[in-house]
Parts: structure tokens; C-alpha cells; sequence
């Protein structure tokens, strides 16, 4: 598996959980998009540090080429699941620790 098909993967699997599994619908939340929007120009900041000075490479045979800020564009997609993944079970959590309170 090259690094872009396993980002691809990252992102399904990670609307999968939200959508089906955990159920918090994040990605239909535009306040999940508002947080999203807030957060990629910090990724992009630091993926752009993290390239610049070596200390993460990327083999250019894995990546589909494109790069923005320093770093593949697939980083943009683990960032997204990462994000996505991360709020989901947050609310996920959180509901669950009031309906046993309950």
C-alpha cells in the first residue's frame, strides 16, 4: 500500500465510525467544519516546519506528487480523520457519560 491509498482508507474509515458506528454525525455539523477550517492552517504551518527541516521526508514514490505547504497532499487527509475521528469520539463519549448519569 503506497501512502496515498492509506490516507484514502483513514478518511473512510473515519466517516464510517462517525457516520455508522459512533453516530455523532460530526461531518454533518457545520460547526465541525467551522473547528476543521480553524484548524488546518495550524497543520498546514506545521507540516510545512516539519518538512522544511527534514525532519520528516516523504519517499516520492509513495505520494501522488502534489504537495502543499511542504508536506504531500495526502497529509491533508490524516489531518482530516485525525480531526474527525478525534471530535467524534469525543461527542460520543461525552453522551455516554450523561446517560449514565441519568
Amino acid at each position: 500500500m503506497i501512502y496515498s491509498d492509506i490516507a484514502l482508507d483513514a478518511v473512510l474509515i473515519a466517516v464510517i465510525l462517525d457516520l455508522f458506528i459512533l453516530r455523532s454525525q460530526m461531518v454533518t455539523r457545520g460547526l465541525f467544519w467551522l473547528s476543521y477550517g480553524l484548524i488546518l492552517p495550524f497543520q498546514l504551518l506545521t507540516n510545512w516546519w516539519l518538512t522544511s527541516k527534514l525532519i520528516v521526508m516523504y519517499t516520492p514514490a509513495a505520494i501522488i506528487g502534489r504537495r502543499l505547504a511542504g508536506a504531500p497532499i495526502e497529509d491533508l487527509l490524516f489531518g482530516f480523520s485525525m480531526i474527525l475521528l478525534t471530535l467524534s469520539l469525543w461527542d460520543y463519549l461525552s453522551n455516554r457519560a450523561q446517560s449514565e448519569k441519568v
